[in-house]
């Protein structure tokens, strides 16, 4: 009788908790796996390597000039795309909030680039960006301009992968900062006509400032998945040319399935994880002093 009224007291929770205890474990095993694995010397073309070496291969990665550069380009690439993103996307919805003919039919078009296969996006940015065949250096040529070798050359690579991901993921934040205008008061503007604001104090000084939780929002979320990006990167350089756009998780790719040394790998991922999880909480506590 007892343990009858328990179940019929508790079972909003006792339903749901084989579904979350699972979905706990999935998400614990690969973080706690992969930090044992940074622990050991494992590699898969030796024999007997899958011991504890404490922090030996943590020392063996954090030397290398290699892993430095890849860290420093990881937050290149996350600086250029979504500092780029943000700009764009936040004109964007402002422009996309007002009315006008035509508007449902650009937010289908811009859902367009978020739908699309990644491997196929690498391919068809490679044939754009080809200095023999590609449309781009036709075009700066018809014009007149510089032509470049973009993806192909170690000083322009960066850049050329960051405008790729800046074409793909800028609908994103649209659609968010769309969704927080959608949700803005209607008062302060109110106020603000009675008052005789002009358009540009408005936007500055209530439309902005009411939204930045929202573009905050829309930054985390791009710049988690920026740091981690792979496919784009290695569907259209592999990391290179040489190691010119080799970041961290490019880099982690290399010593699993072409070094086989799992163990360094796994020191990388793990400073991947790091380094995703402190710049998440650093922009969580701007969002919580901007709500201030």
């Amino acid at each position: 009788m007892v343990g009858q009224n328990f179940l019929e007291k508790n079972l909003k929770v006792i339903f749901p908790l084989p579904a979350v205890l699972f979905v706990v474990m999935m998400m614990i095993f690969p973080v706690a796996y992969t930090i044992m694995l940074s622990f050991t010397g494992w590699n898969l073309t030796a024999a007997d390597s899958f011991r504890f070496t404490g922090l030996r291969s943590f020392t063996r990665v954090f030397e290398e000039p290699r892993f430095l550069e890849a860290l420093f380009r990881t937050f290149s690439f996350t600086f250029l795309a979504v500092t780029a993103e943000t700009l764009i996307g936040v004109a964007l919805a402002l422009i996309l909030h007002r009315k006008f003919f035509g508007k449902g039919l650009v937010k289908t078009l811009l859902l367009l680039p978020l739908v699309a296969t990644p491997v196929a996006i690498g391919i068809v940015w490679n044939l754009f960006y080809d200095p023999n065949i590609g449309l781009l250096n036709y075009l700066l040529t018809a014009l007149g301009l510089p032509t470049g070798e973009w993806v192909y050359a170690a000083d322009s690579v960066l850049p050329s992968l960051a405008i790729v991901d800046v074409w793909q993921w800028t609908p994103m934040i649209t659609l968010i900062c769309l969704a927080g205008l959608a949700g803005l008061s209607s008062e302060p503007y109110e106020s603000a006509r009675v008052d005789g604001a002009n358009n540009a104090q408005i936007l500055f000084r209530i439309t902005l400032p009411m939204l930045t939780p929202t573009i905050l929002t829309a930054m985390i979320l791009r710049s988690v998945d920026a740091l981690k990006t792979f496919d784009i990167i290695y569907a259209m350089t592999g990391g290179g040319p040489g190691y010119a756009s080799e970041t961290l998780n490019i880099m982690a790719f290399k010593y699993s399935f072409e070094y086989f040394r799992m163990g360094q790998a796994s020191v990388i991922l793990v400073a991947l994880f790091v380094v995703v999880l402190g710049f998440s909480l650093g922009i969580m506590k701007l969002r919580d002093w901007a709500d201030k």
